[in-house]
């Protein structure tokens, strides 16, 4: 059986209890009704995007790199070139595909156009006898605009809007029909370098604000999982290699809950090797550990730069929630 055949149980699983989170929006809850607060929408925005972050441990938020479209925006104030990326990985709730398209205009930064697919793929309903009466697919949509920008010498911001459609569609016969919900959201972020010369980033965020994300009407809807983000990260080889085409980046990030602050604690750690000034070789390392549904434990990848093109590959070590381990996540991209 191929890795691909081996998923299907695990997603069909993840896809079952997605779709019954949703349709329960349909009819009234006693139970949210009663405590007085709504689950989370829209969780996948919480998903990582790119095979830098995979390998990182998602310690993105100080660290300026293409991928910063899918992160904090004002990592791409420094990109000199057009580029394109492509990435492709695998979660326990279903495959995503991404690209993003990023081009600089001089004196006003560096714009940003991507698009995410999680295919959280299909199910069968069935009737009462077991007889299989429909499929049901999951679709999830996004499509981002960005602008990083200086605003000071050492200073960069940045900001995305996002355009979220979350799809759940029946094909023959269904009890509940097709179910869609569309939204937006923005982020905003700066990345600082404080101290002149020494090789210090501070980056500082908040992801995925906007209005509840409805369902069916406002009282259905549901907050977005808005999360505040503070990193810092520094070059420990810089006063040892200043002259070598070498860098060490340590990185450390905090994520918590932007509305109930405390009830989403994670914590994150990165090392970054870089070696090479044109064409280079990085390797990359990454750990996170929190207190809320997400696999704690280690990432490992490898970056080469040749030329116009870059290739990126990361693995998760801790598998996902239910026990599997991940496969490899890809990133591809090209300079012009």
């Amino acid at each position: 059986m191929n890795a691909q055949a081996a998923s299907r149980p695990r997603r069909a699983a993840v896809l079952g209890t997605t779709l019954t989170a949703v349709l329960l929006a349909y009819g009234p809850s006693p139970a949210r009704a009663q405590s007085g607060s709504a689950d989370e929408a829209a969780l996948f925005l919480l998903l990582p995007v790119g095979a830098q972050a995979v390998a990182m441990g998602r310690t993105m938020i100080a660290m300026p790199s293409p991928e910063s479209a899918f992160w904090n925006p004002a990592g791409l104030a420094g990109i000199e070139q057009g580029q394109l990326v492509v990435y492709r990985g695998d979660e326990a709730v279903g495959e995503i595909t991404a690209l993003s398209a990023l081009a600089p205009a001089a004196g006003l930064g560096v714009f940003g156009l991507s698009y995410e697919l999680l295919d959280g793929g299909e199910i069968d309903e069935t009737d009462r006898q077991g007889n299989v009466t429909g499929r049901i697919s999951e679709r999830n949509h996004v499509v981002t605009g960005s602008l990083g920008t200086p605003l000071l010498p050492w200073l960069d911001i940045g900001a995305n809007l996002k355009l979220i459609l979350i799809r759940l569609s029946c094909t023959g016969q269904c009890p509940n029909g097709s179910v869609s919900a569309t939204g937006w959201a923005v982020d905003v972020g700066a990345q600082a370098r404080p101290l002149g010369g020494v090789p210090l980033r501070v980056g500082a965020m908040v992801a995925h604000v906007g209005p509840d994300l409805q369902v069916v009407n406002a009282d259905q809807a549901d907050p977005l999982p808005s999360r505040l983000r503070l990193s810092v990260a520094y070059d420990v080889l810089d006063r040892f290699a200043r002259d070598e085409p070498i860098s060490l980046w340590l990185a450390a990030e905090y994520e918590d809950r932007l509305r109930e602050p405390g009830e989403g604690r994670i914590y994150h750690l990165a090392a970054e090797l870089v070696a090479g000034d044109t064409d280079q070789i990085v390797l990359r390392a990454g750990y996170q550990e929190g207190d809320v549904g997400q696999a704690d434990g280690f990432a490992v990848g490898v970056g080469i730069r040749f030329e116009r093109f870059d290739v990126h590959l990361a693995k998760n070590l801790a598998g996902t929630l239910t026990g599997e381990t991940e496969p490899v996540q890809v990133s591809f991209g090209v300079r012009f």
